[in-house]
């Protein structure tokens, strides 16, 4: 075949299944012409991001042929006439130099031209949408600029090739008529000045578009353009592989889930990644992973989805980090006494709580010199100290997440008395047929027994001996007038002379310790009346 000529120009137009009467000034085809010739081919492209419309697809007026008229078909025309759907033209038999129409099983005359015809390629047509980032639903225009000459027809493909099967519609420009191709979607439509609108364009109509087009020297001239549509993208979500992970143990997996092939960005509880954690991206940016979580990562993490029409952010996933626990201590009073010992008076409170770094909160369970105690929680009271409370206190905190525990432990002990032991007659200098009571100031605290005695320390002198509990026991010197306390105090009622002398008081600690202690008792007679 001939190598094509330079391209003479003329305008661009739609091209058409059907085919019209061109008018009478247009020429013969050249001689020689080869209907059955082959269309040289254009610059191959990237494939189309659009799927064809079978033709089953289109509305019933498109499969069968028909066509839309844009203007009404000029009168008085001669010479070469085409009729949609099966003609094409023959040289007339009837008169020399004219043409007929000629049935033919065939599509549009205007292809069989097209391809017959000389092809220039690389003519200055330029293809532009408008709006250039269109959103899905816009209604989108394909502006063709750079038409030169006077056109016949225009042919719109979406499609990498000048294919049939990528047709989209033909338009000729004399008549106004428009035939839609086997690529129509029932949205488009061809402008008188070549361009080609898109109603409520879709996702699908993303790609490479060819305008082709004949002029009357029977050139065609071809250009291409490209568009994207841009989808409003859905709403993301964030999948994660578990969204409660035990620290530098388990990993990490966020999925970004979406339907449309947008950008992502990822979120930490509203700002940027963390970089350690952004370093886990993959190269598409979807998953995030990351092994051996810290605690420092837990928190809400959101992704977005983006292109230049749509922003879209999921609802935030919360991460939660197990650990722990760590730092157990004991406190007093807000005090840390870990490791230390903790005297208390005799008959004293005491007050431990058990604290420890840990997710979720531990469980607390404490324990006196190895033994389980059978009160739980983080706080243990002693409300009454005896000697028996003295002793080793551990706190064993267990994380029932991580499987781990931690411990602290105090010891507690008993203080020593800190005033010296003294007995004071109240009244100081009572008379005979008063009562009298040997108060006993600074007691041990951790008092065991005490006893008192008419005289010397010994047996047969003691008045009565009584426990801290309240109980006590009389003695041999006892005379049912004497009466003990539990801050070791002895009353005696109903004094006589006889009782005036030296008593004794003995006391015995919980560590054995013995202390002696007397008084002089005076008794003044009473007075004659």
């Amino acid at each position: 075949m001939a190598q094509p000529p330079p391209s003479s120009g003329g305008e661009q137009g739609h091209h058409s299944q059907g085919c019209k009467d061109l008018g009478s000034s247009v020429g013969a085809p050249p001689r020689g012409w080869d209907s059955t010739a082959r269309l040289p081919q254009p610059p191959r492209l990237p494939p189309p991001h659009r799927g064809d419309l079978p033709s089953s697809k289109l509305p019933s007026p498109l499969r069968s042929g028909g066509r839309r008229s844009r203007a009404p078909a000029r009168k008085g025309l001669r010479g070469l006439w085409v009729r949609h759907p099966n003609t094409i033209i023959a040289k007339s038999q009837e008169q020399p130099g004219g043409w007929k129409m000629a049935p033919a099983p065939c599509l549009c005359l205007l292809l069989s031209v097209f391809s017959a015809l000389i092809l220039n390629v690389g003519a200055e047509i330029s293809i532009t949408p408008q709006p250039a980032q269109p959103a899905e639903g816009d209604n989108v225009s394909l502006v063709v600029r750079g038409l030169q000459g006077e056109l016949l027809a225009y042919n719109w493909y979406a499609g990498p090739t000048l294919s049939l099967t990528y047709l989209v519609s033909s338009y000729i420009v004399s008549t106004g008529d428009e035939t839609p191709g086997p690529a129509h979607t029932g949205r488009e439509a061809v402008r008188p000045d070549g361009s080609l609108d898109i109603q409520g364009a879709l996702p699908s109509h993303s790609g490479t578009y060819i305008l082709q087009t004949l002029n009357r020297q029977f050139q065609t001239e071809v250009g291409y353009g490209h568009m994207q549509v841009y989808e409003i993208l859905a709403q993301p979500k964030v999948i994660a592989n578990n969204s409660a992970l035990v620290e530098r143990r388990d990993t990490l997996r966020l999925t970004c889930s979406s339907p449309s092939p947008a950008e992502v960005r990822w979120f930490f509880n509203g700002g940027t990644l963390p970089v350690p954690v952004r370093l886990g991206l993959s190269p598409d940016g979807r998953v995030l992973t990351r092994r051996g979580v810290l605690r420092e990562e837990a928190g809400a993490y959101q992704c977005e989805v983006w292109n230049p029409v749509s922003i879209s952010r999921s609802e935030p996933l919360n991460l939660t980090v197990y650990f722990g626990p760590e730092r157990v201590a004991i406190l007093q009073d807000s005090t840390t006494r870990t490791g230390c010992t903790i005297k208390v008076d005799f008959n004293g409170s005491l007050g431990l709580w058990c604290v420890a770094r840990s997710c979720p909160e531990p469980q607390y369970v404490w324990a006196f010199n190895g033994k389980a105690l059978s009160s739980g929680g983080a706080q243990l009271n002693i409300s009454s100290m005896t000697a028996a409370h003295e002793g080793t206190y551990t706190c064993i905190a267990k994380n029932p997440k991580t499987l781990l525990s931690g411990s602290a432990s105090v010891v507690v002990k008993l203080s020593a008395a800190v005033v010296a032991m003294m007995i004071v007659p109240v009244p100081t200098k009572p008379t005979e047929g008063q009562d009298v009571t040997l108060t006993v100031q600074g007691y041990p605290k951790d008092l065991l027994v005490y006893a008192w005695y008419r005289g010397p320390a010994a047996e047969p002198n003691r008045l009565l001996s009584q426990l801290p509990s309240g109980n006590w026991i009389a003695g041999p010197a006892h005379t049912s007038r004497e009466v003990g306390f539990a801050n070791c105090s002895l009353f005696i009622a109903k004094l006589n002379l006889t009782d005036a002398g030296r008593y004794t008081l003995k006391t015995v600690t919980l560590q054995g310790r013995t202390d002696t202690l007397e008084v002089e008792l005076q008794v003044a007679r009473e007075c004659a009346g």
